[in-house]
């Protein structure tokens, strides 16, 4: 796996009891999965004679991020490696202008868009779908990241002349009138087979993802199945191999797309207990070829709450926070992802299951809020 992140170091542990071995490929000793891994790499994965020595006796390359380059990919495939989701699959994910390029062409439900090469396109735009209108950065961005709410022409040509210089290339979308977001995760092999889990609620705060729900409350069979066809068949058209997760607005009329990761998937952190096969083993039975697991839910309601960085340093220790947590609320199941902590930096999760979400997301938040400050708060609201 190229990448030595979180999503990295439940793989590995996903791995163990199918009697694989995961070879991680990281920036640093100090990365997630460097920690547990025991067949570390240290490298860049920019790098193509690092990419080219770390796949060269593997049965399979995969990801835990979209940042390697498309070239490199391609030459290592040229040569004989397999890499799944393949190259051609993966630049869907690393390039949203070519995502949305692609999944028009399908005829499926994406916002108006257009390529941003200077000021004027992005006034024209907003001339014929109106202000305000979103920016995004076509490459690299995350958690927020990259993303820009532009209300009018004098911000748009500020936020431009700004991005543009920096190298970003660009697009531009119209702000969709958005209830609340959703994801779809879906799992395909090689052979073709696909399973779809269900449908989850994301929450997010200041563009970071804090809370997924499963299933999405309030959504009908009728909704819930439309959303799970659309994953599937984009995994289909773009020969996914592996995971991928389909991030979606729901406006109330419908839904639309907004968009793509090949990779396990913050929005599926819930599936480790709250579905019969994780997303983790999942990516690894799809990369591998294996038959597919069961994504049933087990239990009416999941929540899953993300641990942030405090804005200061807690003053009790992660290990006595623990203790205390665990000792409050025993039904709580805690993954810390080894990162040093940082303010707002993904550092772990936390998951509950239960009959309701109500219950469960007030308790999945406090618990996430005491991992990340150290300090109850029986008031805590959930957003």
């Amino acid at each position: 796996m190229v990448g030595g992140g979180q999503l990295a170091r439940m793989t590995h542990q996903a791995a163990i009891p199918l009697g694989q071995s995961l070879r991680v490929l990281v920036l640093s000793e100090d990365d997630p999965a460097a920690l547990v891994s025991p067949d570390v790499r240290i490298g860049a994965h920019t790098d193509l004679d690092t990419l080219r020595a770390f796949g060269s006796d593997v049965d399979v390359l995969t990801f835990d991020h979209e940042h390697v380059p498309g070239e490199h990919l391609r030459t290592l495939a040229a040569e004989g490696v397999r890499i799944h989701p393949g190259p051609d699959a993966l630049r869907h994910a690393q390039d949203k202008l070519v995502m949305r390029r692609r999944l028009a062409g399908l005829g499926l439900p994406v916002p108006p868009f257009a390529a941003v090469s200077d000021v004027d396109d992005v006034v024209r735009f907003a001339g014929e779908h109106g202000w305000p209108c979103v920016l995004k950065a076509a490459r690299g961005g995350y958690d927020g990241r990259g993303v820009w709410m532009l209300d009018d022409a004098a911000e748009a040509r500020r936020v431009v002349a700004e991005v543009l210089a920096a190298g970003t290339p660009l697009l531009v979308e119209q702000r969709v009138p958005m209830r609340r977001e959703l994801a779809v995760l879906v799992a395909r092999s090689p052979f073709g087979q696909g399973s779809v889990w269900p449908v989850v609620e994301t929450v997010q705060r200041d563009g970071i993802c804090v809370e997924v729900l499963a299933p999405a409350p309030g959504l009908t069979e009728r909704e819930a199945d439309a959303a799970q066809d659309i994953a599937l068949r984009i995994a289909g058209e773009l020969g996914v191999v592996g995971l991928l997760a389909v991030e979606l607005f729901d406006t109330g009329d419908r839904t639309v797309i907004n968009e793509l990761a090949m990779r396990p998937h913050n929005s599926g952190h819930w599936t480790i207990e709250g579905a019969r096969t994780s997303q983790f083993e999942q990516h690894l039975r799809a990369v591998l070829d294996y038959p597919l697991g069961s994504t049933e839910q087990v239990s009416q309601a999941v929540v899953m709450a993300n641990v942030l960085g405090a804005s200061s340093t807690p003053a009790m220790r992660l290990d006595e926070r623990l203790h205390h947590l665990f000792a409050r609320f025993p039904e709580i199941h805690v993954h810390m992802y080894g990162k040093t902590e940082r303010p707002g930096r993904k550092i772990g999760h936390v998951t509950i299951l239960g009959a309701e979400h109500a219950t469960l997301r007030e308790r999945a938040g406090l618990a996430a809020h005491w991992l990340s400050t150290g300090e109850w708060s029986d008031g805590y609201q959930v957003h």
